[in-house]
């Protein structure tokens, strides 16, 4: 009787597998669009890595990161200016610049406002010596730049511990050809 049920068992098993496979292997199976019907709501923004972590307060972090870029400025610039003289030496002084020839209140206005600038018509990079904040490209050490902006002082020579990350280069090269983000480990 149990060989009976075991092999009524493997026959009905083996039907349903069978009869749910397909032979048509060119059958494009479109169910899984997207659906845009619904109310989308931001929930994260980081244009600019370190910023965010930086000078928004954890009691803050929600509403900045809810809060579209046109109006970030004039939500949040005060406090990161006042972030921004809490932690840097660099602008302990009315009038203290930094290598951008802005004071604090200019440079926390930068700042407030977490975008990513690209110029459509020269070089892209974060910063190579002349052009600054013009995009960005993968090689770019964009820490030490934001250290050297914050803590470097007008010539980035000011508080020289604290205006390099000491990483100067991507664990594996980039490649040359898409899609340009080093091979996985």
């Amino acid at each position: 009787m149990k060989t009976i049920q075991s092999i009524l068992g493997i026959i009905l098993v083996s039907v349903f597998t069978l009869t749910s496979c397909s032979s048509d292997d060119n059958t494009i199976i479109i169910d899984n669009e997207p659906d845009f019907s619904g109310t989308f709501a931001q929930q994260d923004q980081m244009g600019r890595p370190a910023v965010n972590t930086v000078f928004v307060s954890q009691a803050n972090k929600d509403a900045f990161n809810i809060t579209i870029p046109s109006q970030q400025n004039a939500a949040f610039q005060a406090m990161f200016q006042t972030n921004l003289t809490g932690l840097s030496p660099a602008y302990a002084n009315p009038g203290d610049q930094n290598a951008l020839g802005q004071d604090a209140a200019a440079f926390t206005g930068l700042l407030a406002t977490d975008v990513l600038n690209v110029s459509l018509d020269g070089t892209t990079t974060f910063f190579d010596g002349t052009n600054v904040l013009t995009g960005r490209a993968l090689a770019d050490d964009v820490i030490t730049v934001e250290l050297l902006l914050i803590f470097g002082g007008e010539d980035f020579t000011e508080n020289p511990n604290l205006s390099d990350d000491h990483v100067d280069a991507n664990d594996k090269p980039f490649l040359s050809s898409f899609p340009y983000l080093a091979s996985p480990w």
